[in-house]
């Protein structure tokens, strides 16, 4: 159960408090793409994300997206904010996380993962170690894949914790 619970849950990326994890030592952000990043039927990032990638670099962060979307679904993304990303990172299968970690020489308390979805993004990112970030999926479209199996298994997992007084949905926290 505890690798569901998310180190911090936030209504959005906008919202999370990134001085904060400045301040914990975080220098390396590995954003989910679809639903946390843009909805998942935008082809290319909008104004106001292109501006908090840009603030967060300005800040010393190293962004990674970090995706299980094909290259072509990210490329666009990479392209406009200057961005690594890992496409079919096959999440929540720990070697990837491994290989990011890595490849750009960083200590897994030193990394933080930002997603929508506690079956992928949250389960993968505790499972390594590294600090997990919860928001809320930006758009209610999904893959069918995505909507069908996770998203479903998502609701009675969220039921488990909340009836726990664990994670309720719109209760966030840092």
């Amino acid at each position: 159960m505890n690798n569901f619970i998310p180190d911090i849950y936030q209504k959005s990326i906008y919202h999370i408090n990134y001085d904060k994890l400045l301040d914990d030592g975080i220098k390396c952000i590995l954003f989910d793409l679809d639903n946390t990043c843009a909805p998942y039927k935008d082809s290319e990032p909008n104004k106001r994300l292109i501006e908090l990638f840009e603030t967060l670099k300005d800040m010393g962060f190293k962004l990674v997206i970090f995706s299980n979307a094909p290259k072509r679904r990210i490329y666009p993304y990479k392209k406009v904010l200057n961005v690594d990303c890992l496409a079919r990172a096959k999440k929540p299968i720990k070697k990837s996380f491994l290989k990011i970690i890595k490849l750009f020489n960083y200590d897994l308390s030193e990394v933080a993962i930002v997603g929508d979805q506690l079956y992928k993004d949250i389960l993968g990112g505790n499972r390594v170690g590294i600090t997990t970030i919860l928001v809320n999926p930006m758009s209610q479209n999904d893959m069918i894949l995505t909507t069908l199996i996770f998203r479903n298994l998502e609701k009675i997992k969220y039921k488990q914790l909340a009836k726990k007084g664990i994670l309720i949905r719109g209760k966030y926290y840092d």
